[in-house]
């Protein structure tokens, strides 16, 4: 497997988990990434809200994401784990707001916008998981990045 697999896989199942920490409650929420490519993992979010004062507090974090399927195959999960870098790059949040208009609805004024965080993960780790690997989890491929 290579980055590729894992961009391909993200960008089709963009619905997925991220995890920070509040100091040591670990915390999960739902997250949709906005794309995957060769440079990383593609988030955001605004910028006063919970998980991005904790992925600024602690920027390591693991994301899951899942492509369901009926048991007893159970689908297949990707888990990227490495450190978040926010971006301040007003081009790229132009485009952000040109590809999902509706943050514009919920407020965003524009590029500008100090609410309007982007994150990526530039550099980590990936592997896949399905009920195949269960109980061999340390044996699975892991792809660096």
């Amino acid at each position: 497997m290579e980055l590729i697999d894992c961009t391909r896989f993200a960008n089709e199942n963009p619905i997925c988990y991220l995890a920070t920490t509040d100091g040591d409650q670990p915390r999960v929420r739902g997250f949709m990434l906005w794309f995957a490519d060769d440079t990383g993992f593609y988030f955001h979010s605004g910028s006063p809200k919970a998980v991005c004062r904790q992925l600024i507090q602690n920027p390591k974090t693991e994301v899951c994401f899942y492509a369901p399927a009926p048991l007893p195959d159970g689908g297949t999960m990707m888990r990227v784990a490495g450190e978040v870098e926010f971006l301040d790059d007003r081009g790229l949040k132009a485009r952000l707001l040109e590809e999902r208009p509706w943050l514009k609805d919920m407020g965003t004024t524009g590029p500008d916008d100090p609410n309007l965080a982007v994150f990526r993960i530039s550099t980590g780790e990936a592997h896949f998981w399905t009920l195949a690997d269960n109980m061999r989890e340390s044996e699975v491929e892991r792809i660096s990045f």
